[in-house]
């Protein structure tokens, strides 16, 4: 497999675009949903946070597990692993990294964001991917196989691009503008119980995101022309850096979530 990857519809009105993995671009005739790497705002269009969401350098990157003490820089060790190719159709593909316990890998932010050079686990586990794009969506899946109690959060990070100068987020009878995502900053605007969101950009594109197995839903930009809508298992602005531990799931062997990304032209 490639390592840029091209997934189609069947009425050819959607191209998904993955690169090692991630996500880079979701077009619906034409018109991009996804922000795009080297436009302000973000360096990437996707991450995963697992095993652990939010930051940990006040903590001296470290995170308390039943196992003993885990060194992990913001949003966990899995950013810091590539993907290997599982299987490529037409218009799905799928992913996987695999990790043995207490392996070092080295910090994709180190040197120049993080003084920690090396995270590990003390686990392991197989993470897949799976990108599903069919006529009015894409779904992403993921699941984790691990020993059973291993500890963890899961969440997915993609931007959106914004095309209006006002665009508004909207969850049922609740309304969020930009700007009060904005002045939360970096602890991000938390959408409690959240399992579906409408982005809505004026008269040009609206995109509606679906989950299920994630508890909540966060949003973060610090520009006007993107934003991130973070399906999440546990918001970590919850407790202290040293408390992080407490947001933790225990897996019970297999655990699968998933996100749909719907977009609409208008």
């Amino acid at each position: 497999m490639a390592d840029t990857i091209k997934l189609r519809s069947d009425d050819n009105h959607s191209v998904v675009t993955i690169y090692k993995g991630e996500l880079i671009s979701y077009q619906l005739m034409g018109v991009e949903v996804m922000h795009q790497k080297g436009d302000p705002g973000w360096g990437s269009t996707e991450i995963e946070m697992f095993p652990i969401i939010g930051a940990t350098a006040a903590n001296d990157f470290s995170v308390q597990t039943a196992k003993g003490e885990a060194k992990l820089d913001q949003h966990g060790i899995l950013r810091g692993m590539e993907y290997l190719p599982m299987q490529e159709e037409r218009s799905k593909a799928s992913f996987y990294k695999t990790y043995k316990a207490n392996t070092e890998v080295k910090n994709p932010k180190f040197p120049e964001k993080s003084t920690q050079q090396y995270m590990h686990w003390p686990y392991d586990f197989q993470f897949t991917k799976i990108f599903d794009l069919t006529n009015g969506s894409l779904t992403i899946y993921f699941e984790i196989k691990s020993e059973d109690g291993m500890p963890f959060m899961l969440g997915f990070h993609p931007a959106f691009k914004i095309y209006s100068k006002n665009p508004i987020l909207r969850t049922g009878n609740t309304l969020v503008s930009l700007d009060e995502v904005l002045e939360v900053g970096s602890s991000a605007f938390l959408l409690e119980e959240c399992k579906e969101l409408v982005l809505e950009n004026n008269d040009s594109l609206i995109v509606n995101l679906k989950t299920k197995g994630f508890r909540h839903m966060m949003l973060w930009s610090e520009v006007n022309n993107m934003v991130c809508i973070e399906p999440i298992t546990f918001y970590p602005s919850s407790v202290s850096i040293p408390q992080l531990h407490k947001g933790f799931d225990y897996s019970s062997e297999y655990e699968k979530y998933q996100v749909t990304i719907s977009p609409l032209l208008l």
